[in-house]
């Protein structure tokens, strides 16, 4: 079948190679991605590029409702929670297949999560499973009976239905799982409005339209995911026809497509923020002084207005105001105050020394990665600080940040792109999220008030008493600088005119479904 598969698009894809200038396949749809996916197994990615694909690949028991943060129905019909918070039992659609012909019942879902949160499960060791922590809650699941599925919780857990939305909480076929083992990644199977092609490296990823699909066959034939690294190459195809719809637009050239009406271009706010890690267990940023100093220091307001040309606001702190209801108002962006951040660095000792800073070519959300950089390091310079940038291809550069910036580098650049205003904080913030326990605290802050907040908002399920509580962080984080807040981003794309039915998700994932393309 896959050899069939990939003959059956091999000829399409040459009609848009890079050394083609040919239009596009018909009732084909090709996405310009920012970089090559990791894998295609949704527990062992972090990355929102992936999650682009896997959407379309797998289905959850329950999803955002279309242009929400809102959960719905999907594989579960329908669920209910015992009036403790603590469980959750959900009713699961009869009659559903995964593409490789298993069925979808409650034993599969038993499955997957244990199969992430068991370290004793015969296929634990497909892993590893960085967002686990998703899911850190379940005390056990249960097959009651082929359609109902019991989640047993250690505690009541706010987040729990939201992170079952995201790409974490995607159901994978259990006999896909076994069959292939660790290469299952490069194998999926999953519900999903499409299935697996093909995956031909730094080339394509192919999903063929699921005919069968639960909820309705979608309108494409295929969807092909481009990974094109260089922004300026992915304008370049874009511009010449070989590509559909391009994700994040540099910001220099959104002004080029919105003056051309064979284009649409979408914009839309989303829980975003852009910042800078800083390692605050070795010197200079071990002191909370010298992180301060490089809140001050950096322009932020510049780079926003300059770098960014106006696609971003400035980020006040770890949480993006997208999350309305828990977002702390009152908070204000640290000011662009060279003198102060010089007096700050002075006081906190440091001497000049050389400091090392992650940079990428590009990634999920990390807009200009290269021109900010550059622009961070020349703020920081102008204080007396010493900056060598190091710059990484994006899954190269997760590769050392996400182990932990310790005897490395004193800084690197990130975006998280979130579902929660638990998520962020929970997985970088927290003492216990440093690397060596699996969490993405990669500059190894430690706050013990910031911990005891956020283990609390998760088990309060009234949303004015969360937002409280998340407010307090807000403050503390805030003062405490372990990161130099920076940016929250309004999301873009650029999609040919004649492509229908596209607009964006504030969860920053594309759902192809219902996206036509007529001929």
């Amino acid at each position: 079948m896959k050899k069939f598969l990939a003959a059956a698009f091999a000829s399409a894809f040459m009609a848009f190679s890079p050394t083609a200038q040919a239009q596009t396949p018909p009732n084909v749809l090709v996405v310009g991605q920012i970089a090559e996916p990791k894998s295609l197994d949704p527990q062992a990615v972090t990355a929102v590029n992936d999650f682009r694909i896997l959407m379309n690949i797998y289905d959850g028991l329950v999803r955002y409702k279309d242009g929400t943060l809102e959960v719905e129905p999907a594989l579960a019909k329908s669920w209910t929670i015992s009036d403790d918070g603590k469980t959750y039992t959900f009713k699961l659609r009869e009659g559903v297949a995964f593409h490789d012909g298993a069925p979808f019942n409650a034993e599969a879902v038993k499955f997957n999560f244990e199969r992430i949160l068991d370290e004793e499960h015969p296929y634990h060791d497909t892993g590893p499973f960085p967002l686990a922590f998703f899911f850190s809650q379940v005390e056990t699941v249960t097959a009651d009976d082929d359609t109902t599925v019991t989640f047993q919780l250690k505690a009541p857990y706010a987040p729990f239905l939201s992170n079952l939305a995201y790409p974490t909480g995607l159901i994978v076929s259990p006999e896909a799982v076994k069959t292939y083992g660790k290469d299952f990644g490069r194998n999926p199977s999953g519900t999903g409005a499409y299935k697996f092609g093909e995956w031909t490296a730094n080339e394509k990823v192919v999903v063929i339209r699921n005919d069968d699909y639960w909820d309705g066959a979608a309108e494409l034939e295929a969807v092909i995911f481009r990974p094109i690294t260089d922004a300026n190459t992915r304008i370049a195809e874009m511009l010449s026809g070989g590509l559909d719809i391009m994700v994040e637009v540099p910001p220099d050239s959104l002004q080029q497509f919105k003056s051309d009406p064979i284009f649409n271009v979408q914009e839309q706010a989303g829980p975003h923020v852009w910042f800078l890690i800083l390692n605050a267990k070795e010197a200079p940023f071990d002191n909370k002084l010298a992180r301060q100093a490089a809140n001050y220091a950096i322009h932020k307001k510049a780079l926003v207005e300059n770098v960014l040309q106006g696609t971003a606001d400035v980020a006040a702190g770890p949480t993006p105001p997208a999350f309305a209801w828990a977002y702390d108002e009152s908070l204000e962006p640290y000011p662009y105050d060279p003198e102060k951040a010089k007096a700050l660095l002075k006081e906190a000792g440091y001497n000049g020394e050389e400091v090392t800073f992650y940079v990428t070519q590009g990634g999920s959300g990390m807009l200009d990665p290269v021109a900010m950089g550059t622009a961070i390091q020349a703020d920081l310079e102008a204080v007396g600080m010493k900056v060598k940038i190091e710059t990484y291809e994006w899954n190269t550069f997760l590769g050392k940040v996400n182990p932990g910036l310790e005897g490395k580098a004193a800084m690197a650049e990130m975006a998280w792109m979130t579902n929660d205003p638990d998520t962020l904080p929970f997985l970088a913030l927290r003492t216990e999220a440093f690397p060596d326990n699996g969490g993405f605290n990669s500059g190894y802050y430690s706050n013990p008030k910031v911990d005891e907040l956020l283990e609390k908002a998760r088990q309060v399920t009234d949303q004015g008493e969360r937002a409280k509580l998340y407010k307090q962080m807000q403050q503390i984080v805030h003062d405490d600088a372990p990161w130099v807040f920076v940016a929250n981003w309004k999301q873009n794309a650029v999609t040919k005119a004649s492509v229908e039915g596209f607009k964006l998700q504030p969860s920053f994932f594309l759902m192809l479904q219902h996206v036509k393309k007529p001929m």
